[in-house]
């Protein structure tokens, strides 16, 4: 029986990381399309923020060489980027082992999912076995900051809000307790965010991500999605 984990690989030379942090206040999944050489495509599905502030960080990212705006849907907006740098060239200056880094590409996973945060990936994973999350891990573990979030066998059931990252389960719970949430709210963001020791817009950032996580494991798994005729 395999097995699934999500955890944050914290290395900020990761691709599409500088485009984070120019729009905290989006959010970003990245896949990696691998039929195109050495230099495989990003595809990314960006929420939030502003179409220029999203572009204008997309152009000015060092690791981006020419970007495509694919589609858009609401205030989602999918793209696709021709990466300027090899990932020998992106991630030579902070990892050792590049022949280590290859050779993930063959282990027995499936990466289902990569977050682009400010300081890494947040991703989540399928693996065989013990074996091949042990190498997949052990390797981040020496060439990077590793955390674990969740590792469970596949056939488990995840219990909800089990999907959110220990400090997106810190900002809720501190944000819920000092009355950020109450109406008319008894705490403002900055003051959530001095409590926290983090600025106003990496709370904010955390804040969305961890209710989007909640959402889609309760009210996305309970309700079918509306027929096309209903949304209108």
């Amino acid at each position: 029986m395999g097995l699934v984990a999500e955890f944050q690989i914290y290395c900020d030379a990761l691709p599409l990381v500088s485009v984070a942090n120019a729009v905290p206040d989006a959010s970003i999944v990245c896949s990696l399309q691998y039929n195109h050489g050495r230099r495989p495509l990003f595809l990314a599905t960006v929420t939030g923020s502003s179409e220029q502030a999203v572009e204008r960080a997309l152009t000015d990212a060092y690791d981006v060489q020419e970007w495509t705006r694919i589609g858009t849907a609401g205030d989602t907006r999918r793209y696709q980027a021709v990466p300027a740098l090899s990932f020998e060239e992106q991630l030579g200056g902070q990892i050792d082992d590049l022949s280590g880094l290859e050779a993930l590409s063959t282990a027995d996973a499936i990466i289902e999912r990569i977050t682009v945060t400010a300081d890494g990936w947040e991703q989540m994973g399928w693996f065989a076995d013990r074996a091949a999350f042990t190498e997949f891990s052990s390797f981040w573990q020496r060439n990077a900051d590793f955390g674990l979030e969740r590792l469970t066998r596949d056939a488990e059931p995840k219990p909800p809000g089990n999907g959110l990252t220990d400090r997106q389960l810190e900002a809720l719970r501190t944000a819920y307790e000092m009355g950020y949430f109450e109406i008319p709210r008894r705490a403002s963001l900055d003051a959530v965010a001095k409590e926290l020791d983090i600025s106003a817009s990496s709370l904010s950032e955390r804040l969305r991500r961890a209710q989007t996580q909640l959402i889609e494991e309760t009210v996305a798994t309970l309700w079918p999605p509306l027929p096309e005729a209903e949304k209108q």
